[in-house]
């Protein structure tokens, strides 16, 4: 059954007539294979593909078991078995970034790189926020008209470029002008060391990791 609300109410709301009101909670609820994820949107289940949209619900990327979402006009980051996400109006940016630990006791996450998903692992050991090659590239970044530098890495001294990124974005937390190095080789995530960390507040308590932004 549907329920409908009088014009004032939705024009109150800032949504235009002909589209749906956003979700109250969503909830991932598992992964079929690497391009589409099933949802559970106010308790019903829908399969979503990366990119598409279901009752307001825009599925933007999955990945080791979490999905990022967009709906009620913000991103979350949901984890397969966690609570459901729920859209929260919010008075003042956010400020917080919320890591539970994951395989390894590594505490990862997905994000965006000047808009573009891609997947962190926290490095409090790394200098600047690192990433290979091909991983740049896959981003876009032009990393070759960076600043030219060497750098150690575990296996050894390696040449890099030293790049500014535009922005970094977790969940709803974005921080701009961040410095990065570009180095040869594969790496798994894109690693986020301290010219990301140095502008948190961070603490942690049992399995969870929390950023909180300082400026």
């Amino acid at each position: 059954m549907h329920r409908f609300l009088p014009v004032p109410l939705l024009l109150a709301c800032g949504l235009a007539l002909g589209q749906g009101l956003p979700p109250g909670q969503v909830q991932l609820n598992g992964m079929l294979g690497a391009r589409s994820a099933l949802l559970i949107i106010d308790g019903e289940a829908r399969t979503v593909e990366v990119g598409a949209s279901a009752k307001g619900v825009k599925l933007v990327a999955i990945e080791d078991g979490r999905a990022v979402v967009e709906f009620g006009g913000r991103r979350q980051t949901l984890t397969l078995g966690a609570a459901p996400g729920r859209v929260v109006p919010q008075t003042a940016a956010p400020r917080q970034i919320v890591l539970p630990m994951g395989q390894g006791g590594h505490y990862t996450t997905i994000g965006m790189i000047n808009g573009q998903v891609t997947s962190f692992l926290v490095d409090t050991g790394a200098t600047s926020v690192a990433i290979s090659q091909i991983e740049a590239e896959k981003l876009g970044l032009r990393y070759m008209y960076g600043k030219r530098i060497v750098t150690m890495t575990a296996n050894g001294v390696v040449p890099a470029y030293q790049i500014q990124l535009g922005t970094i974005r977790i969940g709803d937390v974005e921080v701009r002008d961040v410095e990065a190095i570009v180095i040869p080789g594969t790496i798994s995530h894109v690693l986020l060391g301290n010219s990301f960390l140095n502008r948190f507040q961070m603490r942690r308590e049992n399995d969870v990791m929390t950023l909180e932004l300082r400026y």
